[in-house]
């Protein structure tokens, strides 16, 4: 069958989740995959904020291997992920990229590399553990994980991680490492490049300032920026610009880079490599500071999806026994 994604897990409509470990495991244990160590790069974020169709900028710049016009051509319609215009939400549960891709490491050795989409948070729809489940997974099982928010990173984007800055600072007693490897803000449509640069620069900009601490601070909000770069590996921030009228006003735009704004193509082309730089430590997954493959990430998953079983958000020191 064509490469496509593939739904590993469900949400019920009475708000249970269902891990579909048959077609999980069939990813995870893809010939391409099978022994070697793996990477995972994830999206999430709230719901209809473009998270599926950046992702198949991912595809294609995975597809291109690693060519300086990955990109593509201007008349090019955009496939892979689904997604689509409108104020609906459109995915939902957590899907993976059917067919791993190789690539090499500097020191020579082949990895396979993974996508994950997930449902969007914060809809009409989604209860609060539903929330906390997908986020709590995709951080758990994934060595990157972009987290796509609109506009600017404010003080809600940080509480959200409070949660699991709980798990990080656990389990850097117990095993001198952080499960979070590296989390990257992506902030889309920035609208004051005339005082801080698209890019990663402008986006390190923001960052430090929100994440400064400061005298007189509540102590909730001293402990999510103080734990934040330690509880996960690496934190960076990009600034995205926004990509068009004609992407986001058109009902049958279906991602021809020639609708997209310049502005928009260009950071692109700046964004998407860099997440998959090989020579970043953080790129391959680990657990317990431990680098694993792709068929011991299919246990982990089986694992984590047990602790959440309940029904219950679980505590830290639960999910990292």
């Amino acid at each position: 069958m064509e490469p496509r994604p593939v739904q590993i897990v469900t949400i019920t409509e009475d708000h249970k989740f269902v891990l579909d470990e048959k077609k999980l495991k069939e990813i995870l244990y893809h010939h391409k995959a099978h022994g070697k160590k793996v990477a995972l790069v994830s999206i999430a974020g709230d719901f209809r904020k473009g998270k599926s169709f950046l992702l198949d900028f991912f595809l294609r710049y995975l597809r291109a291997k690693d060519a300086k016009d990955w990109i593509g051509k201007e008349n090019e319609p955009l496939k892979g992920f689904d997604w689509r215009g409108g104020a609906g939400r459109h995915t939902t549960g957590m899907l993976m990229w059917s067919e791993p891709f190789l690539m090499s490491l500097p020191s020579g050795e082949e990895i396979a590399v993974l996508l994950m989409d997930t449902q969007g948070t914060f809809d009409s729809n989604s209860t609060v553990f539903e929330n906390a489940f997908i986020f709590a997974l995709t951080l758990l099982v994934s060595s990157v994980t972009v987290y796509n928010i609109m506009h600017n990173l404010q003080e809600d984007n940080l509480q959200h991680l409070s949660f699991f800055a709980e798990y990080g600072v656990l389990a850097i007693d117990a095993y001198q490492t952080s499960p979070f490897q590296q989390l990257s803000f992506l902030v889309r449509d920035w609208q004051f490049e005339y005082e801080t640069p698209y890019g990663f620069e402008g986006g390190e900009e923001i960052l430090s300032q929100r994440l400064l601490i400061r005298p007189n601070q509540h102590r909730d909000l001293e402990l999510v920026r103080s734990r934040l770069r330690q509880c996960f590996r690496k934190v960076n921030c990009f600034l995205m610009p926004h990509p068009g009228l004609k992407v986001t006003n058109r009902r049958d735009f279906d991602g021809r880079l020639e609708d997209i704004e310049k502005d928009f193509k260009d950071q692109l082309n700046k964004l998407v490599p860099d997440i998959f730089r090989s020579d970043n430590t953080n790129f391959v997954k680990e657990i317990n500071g431990e680098q694993i493959t792709s068929t011991q990430l299919f246990e982990y998953f089986r694992t984590y999806c047990a602790v959440f079983a309940s029904g219950d958000l679980p505590s830290p020191k639960a999910m990292l026994e």
